[in-house]
């Protein structure tokens, strides 16, 4: 979605208001006994007094029902008033309508149990954590759980805006919890249009199909916080969850160590802090036992000593720094469908010498590969749109492939060594509009030139470095795969790629890799 300029004010202010910075709080420990007052309060007097920095104090969590008991409120409550620690509240979505009913009990009875000394410290009432995810194709692959449809969660979220009318905690923020992916999702676009506020789970190091490496992970992580504003226009986005791990296994190239989850929180971390409502993921994970990946700045023994430097140095902060600029092209919303749990957005690799490119295939000679991902493939490690309206201007990274009358769009490839001596097919995929999110309009091809130079993440419309032209999808239309060109895959190099529009064709979609229904330009081996 293209922000107006009175949008992106509204979107600009609530960042530069925000100020929360706190952590994410179970009610379970790591082998699932509960957690009592004293448990908690010992938390959340750790976090506010962690050695190299300060302001922790505010604790997300995931339920109002303290565990083992019908619908009594959590006993984070008590230890929060005790603390004067402030709470995103969580009610857990994804047991039905009697979960959901005991949830709002819990609230009620916290409200009448503790009164203003509870309800003065509610920053927002989060309906929900990830629910939309685990309904995903991708979520059910996982064996994600259970979760529940926009429908229920906006229902839900009516059901809590009454079950708290007239009570101190009307009025305040009410919002969910997912995904980014799930946010720029138009299916969910009801739980959008019934939030107060969006809640933003992202964490680079899941992203195992990308150049996920800890010098990525800045990069990656807000261009996903890029793509769910625009999504989801002026309304504030929340960080609720992200981190890095400190130990665990190594996701492709996103490797767990201390040192890594410093740096994480240098260059993310540190950019959020006092910039948006930020709640990190997480103080402690590892007592009594240690989850593989482990994501706790805090060891096993609870201490105000963390494992890595918190104090921020000279970070900058996010308003200070400008986010990615991927929302900027397009006047309409297109969302994608989700494909992962955490995003999974093209990143920019260091460029080498330009290769050439295949060259269009004939078809009644040489070999063509699927034009399908059933096989070996190769997914663009950057995407970068460009406007010849707006020729010296860069956009910077995308998740979005576009082309109108004047913007198209750059991609890169990173073709392995291991590709050596086998045929690369470049293909197109435009799935039935019921199986991804995308905007098209007016008729046409695409047009696909090689770039005697890769794209960089500063490339505009005048840098371009041309090629040759080497093929097109023509007629584009859903329900269609277009192979582009077909040759010796050139191994061990990056090549660059532009899209353009031809006649009257216009056409926006997320470049979503999700086996259900995959989209966007590819490269397929054979």
């Amino acid at each position: 979605m293209r922000f107006t300029p009175l949008l992106a004010l509204s979107a600009s202010l609530s960042i530069a208001l925000a100020q929360i910075k706190g952590f994410n709080y179970g009610a379970l420990f790591s082998d699932n006994s509960v957690k009592s007052a004293a448990d908690f309060e010992n938390e959340f007097r750790t976090a506010r007094n962690l050695v190299g920095t300060s302001g922790f104090t505010s604790a997300r969590l995931y339920t109002t029902v303290q565990p083992g008991t019908s619908n009594a409120p959590i006993s984070a409550i008590e230890a929060a008033i005790r603390t004067q620690t402030s709470l995103l509240l969580g009610l857990w979505c994804s047991g039905g309508q009697a979960s959901f009913d005991a949830e709002l009990a819990a609230i009620r009875s916290a409200i009448a149990q503790y009164g203003s000394g509870f309800t003065d410290l509610v920053e927002g009432i989060s309906v929900g954590s990830e629910d939309l995810y685990r309904i995903s194709p991708t979520g059910v692959i996982n064996l994600s759980g259970l979760g529940a449809g926009p429908s229920i969660i906006a229902n839900y979220i009516s059901q809590l805006r009454d079950a708290i009318s007239g009570t101190p905690l009307d009025g305040k923020p009410v919002g969910h919890v997912d995904t980014w992916t799930a946010w720029v999702n138009g299916s969910n676009q009801e739980v959008i249009d019934a939030s107060d506020f969006i809640g933003m789970n992202g964490f680079p190091y899941f992203q195992n199909t990308q150049a996920n490496s800890i010098e990525n992970g800045e990069s990656l992580f807000f261009a996903a916080v890029d793509a769910t504003q625009a999504a989801v226009g002026g309304k504030s986005v929340w960080i609720t969850e992200t981190g890095w791990p400190v130990s665990g296994s190594t996701e492709a190239q996103a490797l767990p160590s201390v040192s890594n989850a410093e740096t994480y929180w240098n260059d993310v971390g540190c950019r959020l802090f006092g910039s948006r409502n930020t709640w990190w993921y997480t103080l402690q994970d590892t007592k009594p036992i240690t989850p593989n990946p482990s994501f706790g700045i805090v060891g096993s023994t609870l201490s105000t000593t963390p494992l890595y430097d918190l104090s921020c140095g000279n970070a900058p902060s996010e308003s200070a720094t400008s986010l990615m600029p991927s929302s900027t092209l397009s006047t309409v919303a297109s969302p994608p469908p989700e494909s992962s749990t955490q995003p999974t957005a093209p990143i920019e690799t260091p460029s080498q010498s330009p290769p050439p490119a295949p060259q269009p295939s004939n078809p009644s000679s040489g070999k063509n590969c699927p034009a399908n991902l059933s096989g070996p493939f190769e997914f663009p490690h950057l995407i970068v749109p460009v406007d010849s309206a707006n020729p010296d201007k860069a956009y910077g990274t995308s998740y979005y492939g576009e082309v109108s009358s004047t913007i198209s769009t750059a991609f890169n490839f990173d073709i392995p060594p291991s590709d050596a001596g086998k045929t690369c097919s470049l293909v197109f995929l435009l799935p039935i509009q019921d199986k991804a999110s995308f905007t098209l309009s007016g008729s046409g091809s695409l047009s696909v030139e090689s770039l005697n130079s890769p794209a960089t993440q500063s490339t505009t419309f005048n840098s371009l470095q041309h090629g040759m032209d080497i093929g097109s999808a023509s007629s584009v239309a859903p329900g269609n795969a277009y192979t582009i060109a077909s040759g010796e895959c050139p191994a061990g190099t990056t090549i660059g790629y532009l899209v353009e529009a031809t006649e009257s064709l216009s056409l926006r979609y997320f470049q979503d890799y999700n086996p259900a229904a995959p989209i966007g330009l590819y490269v397929t081996v054979c």
